[in-house]
């Protein structure tokens, strides 16, 4: 093992560390299913879907199920928090349950297509023949999936129950509205790519002529909704969900989203008028009125 792998290999200790403690700082509300605390049954079988999914992953040599794999651990642990837990059966939880999977529905079958598409995704190419490096990447998505959904489960779990009231309403708003960004930067940006005649050239109409990345605008918005949904039932140590929306915004924005797609971009179009101007005048993210 050399040492980047050594780098990865810590790094993957470390999230499931972090995890661990996220899921501690929620279970004193969250109801029991036998004698363990149902979040943090939820936050491990984040976890180990992606480990199982790593295995048939690895030896293929695959990511086609990457991103699918993220949205099936999405769906099934919103799925598990609501019926293991019998007394989610309030409005908040429905509404928690519907706009989580409403998203993930969308979301995976939209990426799982793409991939099948284009045959493979590039942010991999370098990684997948590592098996450390492979494995920080599906680890690194349990935690993913744990931290982005945590405020959710946390409300669904939750032994505290009120009505949904304005927080809810105000939640819910937030949230159909960064759906929809997302919803149309991605129909556009498809729309642009299948048409032939913009083979080898950068979007740059639409939301895109407003924002560089206004789908991860409009996926940062919408957990800032579900956040806000989640808000009257936090108690104590839960508030520790209220990170859920920024760590969204920095994974994106700092880690796996805008700087990697940022830095494909530069070296496909960098140095032409057109991009430069492009870069100039157009915000990475929040997108300009």
């Amino acid at each position: 093992m050399n040492e980047t792998e050594k780098k990865y290999l810590i790094a993957s200790i470390v999230e499931v560390l972090i995890a661990i403690g996220i899921a501690f700082a929620g279970n004193q509300y969250s109801v029991k299913v036998g004698n363990l605390p149902l979040l943090g049954i939820l936050v491990a079988w984040a976890f180990l879907v992606n480990w199982i999914a790593f295995i048939p992953a690895y030896k293929n040599q695959t990511e086609k199920f990457f991103d699918l794999t993220g949205s099936i651990t999405y769906i099934t642990t919103i799925l598990l928090a609501f019926f293991l837990n019998p007394e989610a059966r309030d409005a908040r939880s429905f509404l928690i349950l519907g706009v989580v999977l409403a998203w993930a529905f969308r979301l995976g079958t939209f990426l799982f297509s793409r991939i099948q598409k284009d045959g493979k995704d590039g942010r991999f190419d370098e990684i997948k023949p590592s098996f450390v490096r492979f494995l920080h990447v599906w680890t690194l998505q349990g935690l993913w999936v744990a931290f982005t959904v945590l405020a959710a489960l946390m409300a669904v779990t939750s032994t505290t129950h009120k009505p949904l009231g304005a927080w809810g309403l105000v939640g819910g708003l937030i949230w159909l509205f960064g759906f929809r960004i997302e919803v149309v930067a991605d129909s556009q940006k498809n729309t642009f790519r299948n048409n032939p005649a913009n083979k080898g050239k950068f979007i740059n109409s639409g939301l895109w002529a407003r924002s560089r990345h206004p789908n991860y605008f409009g996926e940062i918005m919408l957990w800032v909704g579900v956040m806000l949904i989640a808000v009257p039932v936090l108690q104590s140590w839960q508030w520790i969900a209220l990170i859920s929306p920024i760590f969204v915004t920095l994974l994106l924005t700092k880690v796996s989203g805008v700087p990697m797609l940022e830095a494909r971009a530069d070296e496909k179009w960098g140095g032409q008028e057109d991009y430069e101007q492009y870069k100039k005048n157009t915000p990475v993210l929040i997108p300009r009125l």
